[in-house]
């Protein structure tokens, strides 16, 4: 894997890795029918020495599915990480760790499991869905992403498919990095950026990474989950 194209940033080089402090940091949007999203830019500094870590070590595999009565690729590569199991990088513990302790009150339990997707270029991407196998087809959860290499945009759209009043309860959510792309909301996530979805997120509404014709290096998504929520 470290043979694909990549441009590190210049605004990220660290000798070491490390996490900054989320309290006081990450800045909740709110969405609607009880769904929101936090985001902060930049929690990992140093995150490109992660990344080199994760394509080198991590064992991504290429999956198939069913779809439209035929079998397809996968238009990314997967590896996914049970409680029990090492994790490739210290960092990645830590954050899980800190992420169980800064939303303590909140969610009530750990995150367990962490799930990565390589998105090797342009071409690789995930189509509009929720993260409703398990106990989020029910009830509200969370769900912590963050993201090692190129940007690449998330987007986010109800499932109604509308942008009633925007979608947003927060009036200063175009000013905090998310805009309106027209019927879903937009923001670039990589070099070690952090975004959970939590509320009724999963269930109200989907999200996507798109795929681009543009020149883009690799991104490793990490998606730290509770038990059960897939």
């Amino acid at each position: 894997m470290t043979d694909m194209a990549y441009q590190p940033s210049m605004l990220d080089l660290a000798d070491e890795p490390t996490l900054g402090r989320l309290a006081g940091r990450v800045r909740r949007h709110e969405l609607t029918r009880g769904a929101w999203v936090d985001h902060l830019p930049g929690w990992v500094v140093g995150s490109d020495a992660v990344l080199r870590t994760l394509l080198r070590d991590v064992e991504w595999r290429a999956e198939r599915r069913e779809m439209y009565d035929r079998e397809v690729d996968v238009p990314r590569l997967l590896r996914w990480y049970a409680g029990h199991e090492r994790l490739p990088h210290e960092l990645l513990t830590q954050a899980r760790q800190q992420l169980t302790d800064h939303y303590a009150d909140e969610l009530g339990e750990p995150f367990v499991t962490a799930g990565m997707c390589l998105y090797r270029d342009g071409r690789d991407s995930v189509a509009w869905h929720g993260d409703t196998k398990g106990r989020s087809a029910r009830h509200d959860t969370m769900v912590a992403i963050v993201s090692f290499g190129s940007p690449r945009p998330l987007l986010l759209r109800p499932r109604d498919g509308g942008l009633r009043d925007g979608g947003l309860r927060d009036g200063g959510l175009r000013d905090g990095g998310l805009r309106d792309g027209g019927p879903s909301l937009r923001f670039p996530l990589g070099h070690g950026d952090l975004v959970v979805m939590g509320g009724s997120c999963q269930r109200t509404w989907e999200h996507a990474i798109p795929k681009t014709s543009r020149p883009v290096g690799p991104r490793i998504s990490v998606q730290f989950r509770p038990a059960g929520v897939a």
